[in-house]
């Protein structure tokens, strides 16, 4: 027996008595006659009970002494990561733009130059791309990591990655160009709150990114619906030879993105901010330009220009909602996802919403690090018991019990037609493919209730039975399955989305109304 479990054993004896002996006095509020005997042994018992007293007090001070010294040790370090959490703030950051423009280079240029990956991964990568006789490609492969992406030099799958500047912990999403691989695009800009619009200043290359059928229009106006409030537009290549830090290129293709921009809905003045760079040799990203390569930029640099962006705060005591991206199981059911709102902590009881399933949160994981709590804007993993793997789907959202989202199979839509395919007209019985937050799902338009003008913005008298290209139209959209979603409104971020067809985008729209019974 351990000495400290003797000392327990006592103290409880010790306890136990004082309570017997004190019971014994209560019970009659008089001395007992056979007490009252003996003056003498009384005043013994009473010694002896003080000293007991004396024990036990001071082995209960012990005891507190020892608690609290547990409890302030996890006062502390709970202290300690809750201020860790708080002290930077989280962003996450979406590489967008046309295939070929360099944002794989960029983000590999980016973790390199934050001290993310050392010189000797550098080298290595040097040497596999010079064996592909691909020389330039190297630092892309810091963030295309599968075979198939270095062999065809583009980007398939969302990339992650993750570096810190003096206030700001930032995830890189490098989203593909490709327009076959739109839809991971989209669910790299779905969790992202700053985009970075990369285009080639390259002769050709920015013509052919930005002309009709070029993926740098369909990735703004995607962007813009996914809820990427800020733009920070890079004109990469500038040491192209083609280029040659050339100051009206620059402006040209400036001139160009303005008014396309505010097209799609930005304010150019408030949240985009443009900046000159090369990706390869990694001008302007951490440190300002060198005047004698490129005398006439005096903006900031890259780093500075992402750490001044001021992005909306988020709620973090609303309702909790974690739309879910991935699942996987490890040692038990994973989900990854982003915080929209509210916060989760180790010990939670959630909803899995549409299916209604109630789960218990085990842990919680921000980036590669374990927490005891995190709020909204943070990319997490959450370790769940109470469900297995495979009664998950992507596009499920983790949610309060209290305030649950909405599952429906319809809704009323306002949407925007974009580009509608050659002959098509949007009529009530219109199929797409619905895309919002990480949803995908196949959707029929059942009725248009009313086209909006886009001078006015009021409603139009005359019934609506079909409309065309550029058209604002708010109407009843229907899905098979029932998924989750919230009024524009009320969670701007899932409330927004796009639709699309035969891998082009037709359409982006926000949710206006929701049946008033969800099920």
């Amino acid at each position: 027996m351990d000495v400290d479990e003797k000392k327990m054993i006592d103290i409880a004896e010790d306890i136990r008595s004082l309570q017997l002996d004190s019971a014994a006095e209560d019970s009659n509020g008089v001395v007992n006659s056979e007490d009252a005997k003996a003056e003498e042994p009384v005043e013994v018992d009473k010694m002896e009970e003080d000293s007991k007293e004396d024990v036990h007090n001071e082995a209960v001070q012990v005891e507190h002494k020892v608690k609290d010294k547990k409890v302030s040790a996890a006062d502390d370090r709970a202290a300690a990561e809750e201020k860790e959490l708080s002290k930077k703030r989280h962003l996450n950051v979406v590489f967008i733009g046309h295939v070929d423009a360099g944002k794989s280079t960029i983000g590999g240029q980016i973790l390199f130059l934050s001290g993310q990956v050392d010189d000797r991964t550098i080298q290595k990568y040097e040497r596999e791309a010079k064996e592909k006789s691909r020389e330039s490609w190297y630092m892309a492969y810091i963030m295309d990591t599968n075979e198939e992406e270095r062999t065809k030099g583009i980007t398939v799958e969302v990339g992650r990655a993750h570096f810190e500047t003096e206030t700001t912990r930032f995830t890189i999403l490098d989203a593909p160009g490709h327009k076959s691989y739109v839809p991971n695009m989209i669910s790299g800009a779905s969790q992202a709150d700053v985009g970075v619009l990369v285009i080639s200043a390259r002769k050709g290359e920015f013509e052919t990114g930005y002309e009709r059928g070029g993926q740098t229009r369909e990735h703004v106006q995607l962007a813009k619906t996914l809820g990427v409030s800020k733009l920070l537009v890079v004109v990469n290549k500038m040491d192209d030879p083609t280029v040659n830090w050339s100051k009206e290129r620059y402006d040209e293709i400036e001139s160009k993105m303005v008014p396309f921009l505010k097209s799609s809905g930005y304010n150019v003045k408030k949240d985009v901010q443009f900046l000159p760079i090369s990706g390869l040799l990694g001008a302007n990203l951490k440190t300002r330009m060198n005047k004698s390569i490129c005398p006439w930029w005096d903006g900031p640099c890259f780093f500075e220009a992402l750490d001044a962006t001021e992005i909306p705060q988020r709620d973090p005591k609303g309702p909790f909602r974690m739309p879910i991206i991935d699942k996987f199981k490890e040692m038990g059911t994973v989900v990854m996802g982003k915080v929209e709102s509210g916060s989760v902590r180790e010990g939670d009881s959630l909803l899995v919403m549409p299916n209604k399933a109630q789960v218990k949160v085990l842990e919680v994981y921000c980036d590669e690090d374990k927490v005891r709590q995190a709020g909204p804007g943070e990319n997490l993993r959450v370790k769940l018991s109470g469900i297995e793997e495979d009664g998950i789907l992507s596009g499920f959202v983790l949610s309060s019990i209290v305030k649950p989202i909405s599952a429906v199979t319809e809704f009323v839509a306002q949407l925007q037609i974009l580009e509608l395919l050659d002959n098509a007209i949007f009529t009530a019985g219109y199929k797409a493919v619905l895309h919002i937050h990480s949803v995908v799902e196949e959707c029929e338009i059942v009725e248009l209730l009313q086209q909006i003008d886009p001078k006015t913005k009021k409603p139009m008298k005359k019934k609506v039975l079909f409309v065309k290209n550029g058209a604002v139209v708010v109407c009843r959209i229907q899905v098979n399955n029932l998924i989750c979603i919230e009024k524009f409104s009320d969670f701007p971020q899932l409330g927004r989305f796009t639709l699309r067809t035969e891998g082009k985008t037709v359409a982006v729209g926000k949710v206006m109304e929701l049946p008033s019974i969800s099920s």
